[in-house]
């Protein structure tokens, strides 16, 4: 076996970015926190400090350093500055301030998801008013496109419908498993939340952004009502929002070795398997073994014209009308650039973007929301309130490109190997510099994809102390998440063979200049019609998975009971009943319309097409001035797309279903030692059981019996399976002082793999004993946790703190290429029924199949610092800090090979990550400015064919926001985000970091008013 070591990404760690920030930041606190420390009065006990009511930035600051620090694990919260006022417009944006918590941005650079020391949104948790919840949205693809899995998409929710947000980074017996990076609480407003027996609110808002050039409503509304002396309250919150985004970039899509494309057909060996590893020193007849034109005058002709004459071949044509006009010198460049790896195949080491183009993408979302809450406390030891929660997440994407596309074709459809080369450069890591071309096909592509989240949650809690020792709570809650996905329709037209094409990086940057050699706005270049005899592709359609559903229901019983022993300790004891319900489906179009068809008579392209425009301006970089694209609702309205008819299961389109029952039981014992030991100890120490029962439904498409209506369909496949789960917990504090906390935790936790990876669903060809399958036997990620902290509140709203944690990682969840027998792969027999290959159940097959791979340790250091600097004179007494800095290591073992495997980061963990904020707030004023440095990271390992991994840039985005009180009632605020017009890159390969896509989000300024009653 042979072993690689890659730590990690190199490129792209700024310390000029994250190191300075945080630097300054930690500096500042430690000096001011020794100059309070020495100047400052004593520090008011804690009973003064709660019974000052606050509000504002500084005081919703207060408020969860208080949480923090009474908490017997580690958790950080973010809650509400006022009435209907959370910190930020977008949840996930919201807790970038909290140490160790960084996010992942989707369309427009809004923010999706979050990942928590270094474990991405699938091992983090979310629960919405103490209910385990699913929020699933789409994207483009760049971003994972729609959301199958158990990751949660913040961006589905209208931060106004909540109050509080709290990460718990430790595990307890009393909270429910499934998190390996952190659970995370949001709550909604409650009437007895607030003082006042009458509460109203309402903010109207304008937002503007740059790149879009539009400004957009953001309204929201808070009520609340207290009856009978008090002790009934009402309240609702309702919340609209309208966007219109627009991203400009490039897109590579990929980056391959200039071969791929050359070999349009699979090497096997005596046994009929693929020969797909290197060296491939075999030159197939019919094309070039650099997947270009070889050009006249050279030792060999290819395209082959005793092979391909039917497609124009000649010994001075490459294709009907494309005359070889490539360079000797240019070739022999690629044929001679070779990777260590690949060394007999000429131009494996020469590399091109798979697609080069500019991106127009434009995105229309509306985001509605409301909670609605009832509350009764007939006395002290009494509570019983219903919550309700509902959103909904309506949007329309519309992106369009104008794309170099032979470098995605091969020899079948006129592409790389008909494209001549006249002038190519390349680094000396293999990347393209420059490349001019002729016979070059040009595509503009447009993608609409339309899709909805609409959530609903119910949840009925009790609390009820029967005695000064003896309490009883519980909660009955279900909740449904549903995305519909009606359509995502890509409609394209084609220029075939232009000339003088070029691909120019000379200029420097990330990110070519593309020029397509001829114009592209300009609708007589274009074709538009049913594929040509010799495999030339002149424009078209497709539908891509959709319509396509995904419904999750979750159903949650939980029941906690509580006895103080005495003042010292305290047991606890609960039961958990918790039903996730996933259900998806796709449809598929009917075969008979799958076909492009030509335009009616009296139809032309210029009738049915739109120009793209705007994007030289806004991106430069060579873009052209516009470009024609295919008009959607056009095109769907001449070809009556409305009437289109589709199939399911019938004709092999998918549905799955993942149901998991779990029943869990937890013991756990609550101490506080303080009238026992010298030093106080307070803590708790519990188990929790959890029995998993998984019920997981497929459908594989298989040929149809004859007479059937399709030629494919889908055959169910069922599989269920049991396991279950002892997880021992223990979160201690050490009061060393009544200011200086040392935090001790360790647990075992676990997180289930993804919910697609576990669909007993596949592809599986019996004839090479291949295929592609999902794996519903994938047991739980597992691993053992240790946490470590000193935290000084040396003042009231003030703290230092150094935290040390260290997660052992029993196994890890990736897909892998293996020989495994046909009856151990989960799929029917039946399917072995009556294949002309003669399979049977032993027979090994090799399959891409998700697999329980080895894991690894990751570790890692937090720094946090946040005070108020009232130690200052005059106004400058009104002036805080926060900041905190995050650094992560991980050796993840990834298996690239049956015998070749590599150790690296884990996906998505960014070693370096940090926060600075610097606010001024007074009786009127309010002021603040925040920073927010992601490292880099790996999206995937392996990548494509000569790279080790994907990556995405390192990121640093500086928001601000003020707010005037004009009066008690009447505040007006402005806020700002991306001020530095930071722009997100991803790449392939940790050598060349070569871009796979880079897009302009632009700045977003928002005015707002707020009145309270």
């Amino acid at each position: 076996m042979k072993n690689t070591r890659n730590y990690g990404v190199t490129k792209g760690v700024r310390p000029s970015k994250s190191t300075m920030m945080t630097a300054s930041v930690l500096a500042l606190a430690l000096a001011a926190g020794a100059a309070m420390a020495q100047e400052t009065a004593p520090t008011p006990a804690e009973d003064d400090v709660t019974e000052v009511v606050v509000t504002g930035f500084r005081g919703s600051l207060k408020s969860a350093l208080n949480v923090k620090k009474n908490s017997a694990g580690t958790v950080d919260s973010i809650l509400s500055e006022d009435v209907a006022k959370f910190p930020d417009s977008n949840l996930a944006e919201s807790m970038q301030r909290i140490p160790g918590v960084t996010l992942s941005r989707g369309d427009g650079g809004e923010g999706r998801n979050i990942s928590v020391r270094g474990l991405g949104p699938g091992y983090t948790r979310v629960r919405l008013n103490g209910l385990e919840g699913a929020s699933q949205t789409g994207s483009s693809d760049i971003y994972g496109a729609g959301n199958s899995g158990r990751s949660f998409d913040f961006n589905v929710f209208p931060s106004e419908i909540f109050s509080a947000l709290s990460t718990r980074k430790t595990a307890s017996a009393d909270v429910e498993e499934g998190s390996l990076g952190a659970t995370v609480d949001l709550r909604s407003p409650r009437p007895f939340d607030y003082r006042e027996d009458q509460v109203l609110s309402f903010t109207a808002k304008g937002v503007y952004n740059e790149v879009s050039k539009s400004t957009d409503p953001r309204l929201s509304l808070l009520a609340s009502k207290k009856f009978a002396d008090g002790k009934f309250g009402i309240l609702g919150t309702l919340t609209y929002q309208d966007r219109n985004i627009r991203e400009v970039g490039y897109s590579a899509v990929d980056i391959l070795p200039s071969n791929i494309n050359g070999f349009n057909a699979v090497r096997r060996d005596a046994a009929g398997l693929p020969v797909t590893t290197p060296p491939l020193t075999e030159v197939q007849p019919f094309c070039t073994p650099i997947g270009w034109v070889s050009p006249t005058g050279g030792a060999s002709i290819s395209p082959d014209p005793a092979v391909h004459g039917a497609k124009g071949a000649t010994a001075t044509n490459c294709s009907t009308n494309n005359p070889r006009t490539g360079t000797i010198a240019a070739y022999n460049t690629i044929y001679n650039l070779r990777r260590a790896d690949a060394a007999a195949v000429p131009g494996s080491g020469a590399f091109f973007p798979r697609i080069p183009r500019y991106v127009n993408s434009e995105q229309d979302a509306k985001r509605t929301g409301g909670s609605l809450t009832f509350q009764w406390r007939p006395d002290s030891d009494t509570e019983v309130s219903l919550d309700l929660l509902y959103s909904k997440f309506e949007v329309e994407r519309r992106d369009n490109y104008i794309a170099m596309l032979s470098l995605a074709r091969n020899i079948g459809n006129n592409g790389q190997p008909m494209v001549s080369v006249k002038d190519v450069e390349f680094d000396d890591n293999g990347s393209l510099v420059y490349g001019l071309f002729d016979g070059m096909d040009i595509r503009s592509e447009g993608l609409v994809d339309q899709f909805t989240t609409e959530f609903k949650q119910a949840n009925l809690n009790f609390r009820r102390r029967f005695t000064e020792r003896f309490e009883v709570s519980g909660m009955i809650g279900a909740s449904e998440s549903v995305w519909d996905g009606p359509m995502r329709l890509q409609t394209f037209v084609d220029i075939i063979d232009a000339d003088n094409v070029s691909i120019d990086y000379r200029g420097g940057g990330t990110t070519p200049i593309l020029n397509f050699g001829v114009d592209v706005s300009n609708p007589a270049n274009f074709l538009y019609a049913p594929g040509a005899a010799d495999g030339t592709v002149t424009g078209g359609f497709s539908v891509q998975g959709k319509p396509a559903n995904n419904k999750t229901k979750i159903t949650t019983i939980n029941l906690d009971s509580k006895y103080e022993l005495n003042s010292d300790i305290t047991f606890k004891v609960g039961a958990q009943y918790r039903e996730n319900d996933f259900n998806a489906y796709n449809l598929n179009l009917i075969p008979s319309q799958v076909a492009v068809r030509a335009l009616p008579a009296g139809v032309t392209l210029a009738s049915i097409t739109k120009q793209i425009t705007g994007v030289d301006e806004l991106w430069g970089n060579g873009a052209p001035s516009s470009w024609l694209a295919v008009d959607s609702a056009k095109w769907r309205d001449v070809f009556d797309f409305d009437s289109f008819q589709y199939c399911g299961i019938e004709c092999g389109a998918g549905k799955s279903q993942i149901k998991e029952t779990v029943k869990s039981v937890y013991f756990m014992t609550e101490f506080n030692t303080d009238s026992l030991l010298p030093v106080p100890v307070r803590g708790d120490i519990g188990i929790r059981t959890v029995f998993t029962d998984q019920f997981a439904v497929g459908h594989i498409p298989v040929t149809a019996p004859a007479g059937s209506t399709y030629p494919t369909r889908g055959l169910r496949n069922e599989v269920e399976r049991s396991y279950s789960d002892t997880l021992p917990s223990a979160n201690i504090v050490f009061e060393i002082t009544p200011d200086l906390l040392a935090r001790f935790s360790a647990a075992k936790v676990m997180s289930r793999p993804e919910l697609g990876a576990l669909t007993p669903a596949s592809g599986v060809t019996f004839t090479t004993r291949t295929g592609t399958i999902n794996n519903p036997f994938l047991d739980p990620i597992r691993a053992t946790t240790f946490d470590a902290a000193l935290e000084w509140y040396f003042r009231p709203g003030s703290l230092v703190s150094v935290a040390y944690f260290h997660k052992d990682i029993k196994t890890f969840v990736q897909r892998v290429n293996e020989l495994v027998p046909y009856n151990q792969l989960g799929l029917p027999e039946e399917l072995l029924v009556g294949n002309a290959s003669g399979a049977v159940a032993t027979d090994l097959f090799n399959v891409a199949r998700f697999t329980n791979t080895p894991g690894g340790p990751l570790k890692g250091y937090e720094l946090n610092a946040q005070f108020e600097l009232d130690f200052l004179p005059g106004p400058f007494a009104n002036i805080g800090v926060l900041g905190n800095y995050t650094n992560i290591s991980s050796e993840i073992t990834y298996i690239l090979s049956p015998t070749v495997t590599t150790t690296n980061d884990l996906t998505g963990l960014s070693r370096e990550s940090a926060s600075g904020t610097i606010y001024y707030e007074d009786d009127k004023f309010s002021v603040r400015a925040t920073g927010s440095y992601r490292g880099n990271y790996i999206r995937g390992i392996p990548a494509s064919a000569g790279s080790d991994l994907q990556g995405n840039d390192d990121t640093f985005y500086v928001d601000a926001s003020a707010s005037y009180a004009v009066s008690d009632r009447l505040k007006v605020s402005l806020e700002a985000q991306n001020l530095t017009d930071e722009q997100n890159r991803l790449f392939i390969d940790s050598t060349r970091e070569d871009t796979l896509f880079e897009t302009r989000i632009g700045r977003t300024v928002t005015v707002g008013v707020t009145y309270k009653y």
